[in-house]
């Protein structure tokens, strides 16, 4: 995918706990998608392979603890377990957190070996967001966790919190680690926006105004809208600057 082209993620979580409804909302979804998350800590009987068979898009697993805010409260070890499969199925990316056990990221590595699927190691701050330093210092172990990709996000509670989260591209960017950094919240909806535009990997967003999964999450519909209308005007200046 050219480093140019929007990647939009769209998450999706079932309302119900109910499979049916959660394959049923990525269906809407598909064609505004360019990777499906499927969020496995919504389903009541989680499973992978259905997904990944009625799905033609790229899809992310993850399968979020609730001491980082998901709904998992089982084992760890089952919780890893569906990660992993999906890495057997070939899923595109699971999603691991940062703060998850040692033992869990050794496994989930293990398991990623010589398979085409990518690991998103992730960190989320859902009260604020902190000094430069300390978020300077998670890309730096995100970069040294064996991850291919990283996911940062915070809440914003003003502009300066934005730029804060989304100057991390710079640092991203000298280690060479691709990277998804924006906060959540109504100040940091525009970082949803804004971080594509600055080097970020991918940017995440609702099914519709209902499904949020995070606060300050936009519809797909909307953000596919706004960059078409920003795409426009650019591709117009370059035609007649070329004659």
């Amino acid at each position: 995918m050219s480093e140019h082209q929007h990647r939009i993620c769209v998450s999706i979580a079932s309302s119900d706990g109910s499979l049916a409804t959660c394959l049923a909302a990525a269906k809407r979804v598909e064609a505004l998608a360019d990777v499906i998350e499927i969020r496995l800590d919504s389903l009541d009987c989680p499973e992978v392979a259905v997904f990944l068979e009625e799905l033609g898009k790229p899809l992310l697993f993850t399968n979020r603890p609730s001491w980082e805010g998901g709904a998992w409260r089982g084992a760890e070890e089952k919780r890893l377990d569906l990660l992993v499969e999906a890495v057997r199925q070939g899923a595109a990316y699971v999603d691991l957190e940062l703060r998850a056990p040692g033992s869990s990221r050794a496994r989930l590595l293990d398991a990623l070996a010589g398979t085409p699927t990518k690991l998103v190691v992730s960190w989320h701050d859902f009260i604020g967001t902190p000094a430069a330093s300390e978020l300077a210092a998670v890309v730096e172990q995100m970069a040294a966790s064996g991850a291919h990709i990283g996911k940062l996000v915070t809440t914003a509670h003003g502009f300066q919190e934005v730029l804060r989260v989304l100057s991390l591209q710079e640092r991203a960017r000298e280690l060479g680690f691709p990277l998804i950094a924006f906060a959540m919240g109504r100040a940091g909806a525009i970082s949803r926006l804004a971080t594509l535009e600055l080097g970020g990997f991918m940017t995440y967003a609702a099914a519709d105004q209902a499904s949020a999964t995070a606060p300050g999450q936009l519809p797909v519909a909307v953000m596919r809208d706004i960059y078409s209308k920003l795409d426009g005007p650019a591709k117009v200046h370059r035609t007649t600057e070329d004659g």
